[in-house]
Formats: C-alpha cells, structure tokens, sequence
C-alpha cells in the first residue's frame, strides 16, 4: 500500500492535534514549496530522510516503441531521490529482522 496524500494529513491531524483542514494546508504548503524549489532548478534536502536532485539529461537517441523508428529526444530535466544513510539503515534493519540468513 501506498502513501497518499489523504494518509499524510491524517497523521497530521492525529499526532498533532491539528484540524483536518489546518493539516490539509500544512501537506498542501510542504508540497508547494518542494515543487517550487524542484522546478527552480534547486534541490530539497531533508535530514534523516533524502535528497531531491534536479538533473539535466542532453539529447539522445530514442524509438518509438510502436513503429520502431530512430528519433532523437529533446533535452529536459528529471527529478531523482536519493536516500540519506539514516533511511536506507532502518529500512535494512527492518529487512534482517523479518529474513535471518542462516
């Protein structure tokens, strides 16, 4: 199951405390802020949990996939997500409990 949007101002509105629209405001803002600061051309840093990185791709050599012709695609940028050493250790703790290798 995924992470929804709906998921997170729920966890807002239980652990904090805040209303339901007040913590519909509070995702909605984070989000913004973090689209906005992607499309500048920024990156997002959270401590504890990743980084957000914009990445510029060049032309390059394609096909499309129906007719199988050559075609070359135009440049643009891509977001990618890095995760910080303090997530990638607790989801691979969580993992070694559940699987025992021996």
């Amino acid at each position: 199951m995924s992470l929804t949007k709906g998921n997170l101002v729920e966890s807002i509105y239980i652990q904090c405390g805040q209303s339901k629209p007040i913590s519909v405001i509070i995702v909605e803002s984070l989000l913004e802020i973090m689209k906005k600061t992607l499309e500048s051309g920024e990156d997002v840093m959270i401590t504890g949990f990743g980084k957000f990185c914009v990445k510029e791709k060049g032309d390059r050599k394609g096909r499309n996939p129906q007719t199988g012709d050559n075609m070359m695609l135009r440049p643009r940028r891509i977001v990618v997500f890095k995760c910080s050493g303090v997530l990638r250790e607790g989801c691979n703790e969580r993992e070694s409990k559940i699987w025992l290798p021996f």
